[in-house]
């Protein structure tokens, strides 16, 4: 959809953006960060000629924009930046309703575009479209500033941080508003922001940007498990992946060797495997297939009086597990709802690859705090 090639821009003698190459594909929300002068809202800017780039291209839909007219590029991407750009002087449908109106679009299908709008950003039309700018509150002027990119339908919307200077809680209730947004409307959208969590939060991808140029660009799962140096490691924050537990898959806290045994496995001997392993719980398998039958506990094999007879006769066959990609939320709330200490872990054929015991999320979940004191 968006592809910048080894994309250049000095000012005078100062280079703000050197020889960086990605591509955004049709339908992602991309945010771009990074500290002051990373060169984000430079790179933003280039996409709709804002400003000019010293070399290198950008294509739209495999298009050189440098082949298109500026006016007409810029009708047909939206554009949302911080101080919203509303028309002081213009009404609110005035301001959502221009850029239809300069296209020559059809009065009726404006006017009931409009209202579509007002309504996908949560505002009544009747109470806001003859008010001005300047008679809503900043959060109002916001939503009308995505309205009004929204308005002429165009396949890419760019953001120049455009929550940064809301409270908290409008800027959380915007944010949630956009994910809504696009979860419908599925457009290219590049977002641009100083701050992490918001990115994560909105962004299927995310650019890390340094000095002018892309240090990574990944998803936000990645970006989090898997910085790609110190300076990403920093300026995402050691223990950011805690806030974002959804991330935080069963493969990568399970226990990766749980102790196993065959159903065939006399109960005496299993107590000695219990025993020499320190736990407390066997995992059941085939013998080939490793793929699990069941689960033996030690207070099972205490309750038999005959410690010859085999595993199978007293294995539990009913029990939970979890996928490799369940998230930590999801294992949390099987231990919980369910009152149990053990959740294997099975890939799609039923082989076990994992285990997770209670108290190895305890470990799990102290591990960052553990390592901060230390």
């Amino acid at each position: 959809m968006i592809k910048f090639k080894n994309v250049t821009k000095k000012f005078k003698n100062s280079t703000v953006l050197s020889d960086i190459s990605f591509e955004i594909e049709k339908g992602q929300l991309v945010a771009i960060i990074g500290g002051s002068g990373c060169g984000k809202t430079t790179t933003l800017k280039m996409i709709n000629k804002l400003i000019k780039m010293t070399s290198g291209q950008i294509y739209i839909n495999g298009q050189d924009i440098n082949d298109k007219d500026v006016i007409e590029l810029r009708r047909n991407i939206g554009y949302v930046i911080q101080q919203t750009g509303l028309f002081p002087h213009m009404t609110i449908k005035e301001n959502i309703e221009l850029i239809s109106k300069i296209k020559k679009e059809d009065t009726k299908k404006i006017t009931q575009r409009t209202y579509e709008l007002m309504d996908m950003v949560g505002l009544d039309s009747e109470k806001f479209l003859n008010r001005y700018p300047t008679e809503l509150s900043g959060g109002q002027q916001q939503r009308v500033g995505v309205a009004r990119a929204f308005a002429t339908d165009p396949d890419i919307i760019l953001m120049d941080e455009p929550f940064s200077a809301l409270d908290p809680i409008t800027r959380n209730g915007l944010q949630d508003e956009l994910i809504n947004l696009q979860s419908k409307m599925k457009k290219t959208i590049v977002f641009v922001t100083h701050d992490m969590d918001e990115a994560v939060k909105l962004a299927d991808k995310i650019c890390i940007m340094h000095k002018g140029k892309i240090v990574q660009y990944d998803t936000p799962e990645n970006i989090l498990k898997n910085p790609i140096n110190e300076f990403v490691s920093e300026f995402v924050g050691r223990k950011r992946i805690w806030g974002s537990p959804e991330f935080i898959k069963a493969e990568d806290i399970m226990i990766e060797n749980p102790v196993t045994c065959q159903s065939n496995l006399s109960l005496f001997k299993c107590i000695e495997k219990m025993r020499s392993s320190k736990v407390d719980t066997l995992m059941v398998v085939e013998d080939k297939s490793k793929k699990l039958e069941g689960i033996i506990k030690a207070k099972d094999i205490r309750l038999s009086s005959d410690k010859t007879t085999e595993v199978n006769n007293i294995i539990n066959k009913e029990f939970l597990y979890a996928n490799p990609k369940d998230t930590l939320i999801d294992i949390l709330n099987m231990i919980n709802d369910n009152d149990i200490s053990n959740v294997p872990v099975l890939n799609e054929e039923g082989v076990l690859v994992g285990l997770i015991t209670k108290s190895s999320l305890v470990t799990t979940l102290s591990d960052p705090y553990i390592k901060e004191d230390v």
